[in-house]
């Protein structure tokens, strides 16, 4: 197989696995929206910032879905996986949350991959670049 499409297809599939987490909790969420702002609050987080954490993971998975501003996207995913580690994630004691904490580093480490090297060759942001 040739390299580059063997590496476009890694990519794009990465890109795939990163974006579906997101892309379904934000769906998650609408769903079960007063559920999800009434935990948010028990965890001292203003309920009022529900909407923008939807739109974050709707937008943001969409985004490094579709390889459209990727670095952006992926950027603020690895953020919100940070910073939710340490408000949602942070009961050390518990080894579920424990693994739900290393589970956000994770991730966020790997949105870090896509703000460096941006999300590859089968990508909107890619298709822009050369129509330019």
């Amino acid at each position: 197989m040739n390299q580059s499409i063997l590496t476009a297809a890694t990519r794009m599939t990465g890109r795939v696995l990163m974006s579906a987490i997101f892309f379904m909790a934000g769906i998650s969420k609408l769903g079960s929206y007063a559920a999800t702002q009434g935990y948010m609050e028990s965890m001292g987080v203003p309920g009022i910032l529900l909407p923008l954490v939807i739109l974050l993971e709707l937008g943001g998975g969409l985004g490094v879905l579709l390889g459209w501003q990727t670095r952006i996207s992926a950027f603020l995913l690895a953020g919100f996986c940070i910073v939710s580690a340490l408000i949602f994630h942070a009961s050390f004691g518990d080894q579920m949350q424990s693994i739900l904490f290393m589970k956000n580093l994770a991730m966020a480490g790997g949105f870090l991959f896509l703000v460096a090297d941006g999300a590859g060759a089968w990508s909107l942001d890619a298709r822009r670049q050369a129509n330019r």
